[in-house]
């Protein structure tokens, strides 16, 4: 379908002065099927033009379980036909689509990883205890602490900052300045150094926070250019938009995982190397050294070929958000847009901005599994390499999470909002269970199930809220300010784990296992309430909205962006599904399409006569022949309705 134009206070709902006639009227069977064919896609419309989520429950499931059948069915079949013209075929596939959208979360990940497992290494005995270790003799315990909390701070104002640059000045730029950043930091941390041992965490804590303002900035950058196809032409395809969209977004951000998982083989193999092929202490100061050094040396290789990628292969990235700023006749950053957003979704900011707060403190707690039990299995331990290798299997089950996220995402019944629920729900029960028996289970008898609810509260957070609020944190508004405010929900998530880290450092662990659970049910409740399901929705669809709401029209907007099912309780609570109606919103689009279509057509005339410079248009729309002569043919039934014109009358 076209794109949607920005037709003003005069958005178009009606096609002529008097507001009573049909545009549909003069339609031929044949056009009608066209018309059909457009605005009613057989992935969203059963057979009899029925939007799925309008159908009955039994229904509802019979159409989404055909419908996956029916693409699983077609993906594998070009998977196989890929296969057999070329075996390496499909995994450049994935490679191309999947993983390099989500380079730069795969190479933070690694990163970030890494300081809490290096952390033990400098503690370790033959190491820097002196410096890194109470009673810190060497160094200043103020500046150690700092570790974890400018890491943080610098997320925090890298995600605001650059997702507000990144609604300004585009999203191609916000991705290359933040690889420069993170690529500059990373040289900073390999040769962090200074006179004093004392100098050297005081230089190793501000290149943390360098680095971290673009590891903030990642966030907002990879999830709205990932979602816009950026990579691609820029333009949003319709089919794929519906089906796959989250599938897309959440496999960038799984990249997070295996940053993660090959940090910790890495610095393994590392230790091995450097340590005379043992993983026991003492260890020696110059084996320390080279394994951190190196470690972080690696991802600076990665993160300066991506500053390449980004400059030279990633031209498209600002596309869809030029085109949403040429509909809305703004230059630099839309305020009005902000100031809407806060008015008509500000609960949604409740949903995605206290969700993510909510899942940093499990995401955090979590490692407080780890300590318990490998103090109770392995007594006396004073290796890291057992913390290290638990690490990497807890990993790997949070990779499967973050797969089975990444299938079932774009599931019509499952989707986004219940997984978000039970994630939350599941995390909060393995957190409740082991705070109420806390002895019981740290005990020898019961320590395999203490580690299994560990083990799967890793799952749980990926296979849930993790992926979730990553995905509709951009995914529900719109795109002059998707980047504002998912950088805003993902700085709200890092507030979380803020709090996590101070408060833990101020009661013991039973207490922090009594306080971590009721975070879980204060996510499921405002994901409850707050947050709607825009699983199965058309991105195009809501920017059609949007487009009627920037033009002070809401309620002239009928399309399925309002329908109830994509809809959070509190938007059905104040009403806003009541403007659903489907025949309404039918004759709506046509007129919208023929609007777009008048607007191509004075577009190409004005190429012709040199008015325009056709190289520097955002029109990706390709009328086909049916429709262009229907509208030349009813041209003039339809004049857009002029400012003090009023609804179009049924």
């Amino acid at each position: 379908m076209a794109e949607y134009r920005d037709y003003g206070p005069a958005a178009p709902h009606g096609p002529d002065m008097s507001g009573t006639h049909d545009p549909i009227h003069a339609m031929t069977q044949n056009e009608r099927q066209i018309f059909d064919f457009l605005i009613k896609p057989d992935d969203s419309y059963d057979s009899a033009g029925v939007y799925w989520a309008d159908l009955p429950l039994s229904q509802q499931i019979k159409f989404a379980t055909k419908g996956d059948a029916v693409e699983g069915r077609k993906e594998l079949s070009n998977i196989w036909a890929m296969f057999k013209k070329d075996p390496l075929s499909p995994f450049a596939y994935y490679f191309k689509n999947m993983v390099l959208p989500g380079a730069g979360l795969g190479l933070e990940g690694y990163v970030l990883f890494s300081i809490g497992n290096i952390k033990p290494l400098f503690q370790a005995r033959g190491a820097f205890p002196e410096c890194w270790k109470s009673p810190y003799r060497l160094c200043n315990e103020t500046w150690v602490a700092a570790v974890d909390y400018m890491e943080i701070s610098g997320i925090i104002v890298g995600q605001i900052l650059v997702g507000i640059l990144g609604d300004w000045l585009g999203r191609r730029w916000g991705l290359i300045q933040d690889a420069i950043i993170m690529f500059v930091g990373l040289l900073m941390l390999t040769a962090a150094w200074g006179v004093t041992q004392n100098g050297w965490v005081i230089c190793y804590v501000w290149a943390l926070f360098f680095y971290g303002i673009g590891v903030g900035g990642e966030y907002p950058m990879t999830a709205t250019s990932g979602m816009e196809n950026a990579v691609g032409s820029g333009k949003i395809s319709t089919k794929e938009d519906r089906l796959h969209r989250g599938r897309k977004v959440t496999s960038a951000f799984l990249m997070q995982g295996w940053g993660q998982f090959f940090n910790q083989a890495i610095l393994i193999l590392l230790l091995l190397i450097f340590h005379h092929g043992s993983g026991n202490p003492p260890y020696s100061r110059t084996a320390v050294q080279w394994t951190y050094r190196v470690s972080f040396a690696i991802p600076a290789v990665g993160t300066l070929w991506l500053v390449y990628y980004r400059a030279y292969k990633m031209k498209s990235a600002s596309r869809q958000l030029a085109a949403a700023k040429l509909k809305s006749k703004v230059t630099g950053y839309d305020t009005e847009s902000l100031r809407l957003t806060f008015t008509y979704f500000g609960p949604r900011m409740v949903a995605t901005a206290g969700a993510w707060f909510a899942n940093d403190v499990f995401f955090y707690g979590n490692k407080l599994f780890q300590s318990e039990f490998i103090s109770v299995i392995l007594p006396g331990n004073t290796s890291i390499m057992p913390g290290w290798l638990y690490n990497l299997i807890n990993v790997g089950v949070s990779l499967v999470g973050y797969y089975l996220a990444s299938f079932l995402i774009d599931n019509k019944i499952y989707g986004r909002k219940r997984m978000q629920m039970v994630g939350f729900l599941m995390d909060f029960l393995l957190f409740v269970v082991p705070a109420f028996h806390f002895e019981y289970y740290r005990s020898p008898a019961h320590i395999r199930e203490f580690q299994t609810m560990y083990f799967l509260s890793s799952f749980f957070n990926q296979f849930g809220p993790n992926a979730v609020t990553f995905l509709v944190a951009a995914e529900i508004y719109p795109t002059p300010i998707r980047a504002t405010a998912h950088g805003v929900s993902a700085a709200a998530g890092k507030l979380g784990a803020l709090t996590a880290s101070v408060l833990y450092n101020y009661i013991d662990t039973q207490t922090k296992f009594y306080v971590v659970p009721w975070f879980g049910l204060m996510g499921m409740l405002v994901t409850l309430l707050f947050l709607p399901d825009t699983t199965g929705l058309d991105l195009k669809e809501q920017e059609r909205r949007w487009q009627y709401i920037r033009a002070g029209r809401e309620s002239d907007y009928h399309g399925v962006a309002v329908h109830p099912k994509h809809l959070s309780w509190w938007e059905r609570y104040k009403g806003v599904g009541r403007y659903y109606d489907a025949d309404a919103d039918y004759r709506q689009k046509i007129e919208d399409m023929r609007a777009d279509w008048e607007a191509s057509q004075a577009r190409k005339a004005a190429e012709k006569e040199g008015k325009l410079d056709g190289a520097n248009t955002l029109d990706d729309d390709a009328w086909s022949s049916d429709v262009s002569t229907y509208f030349e043919q009813t041209k003039g039934f339809g004049p857009i309705m002029q400012p003090k014109e009023k609804d179009y009358k049924e």
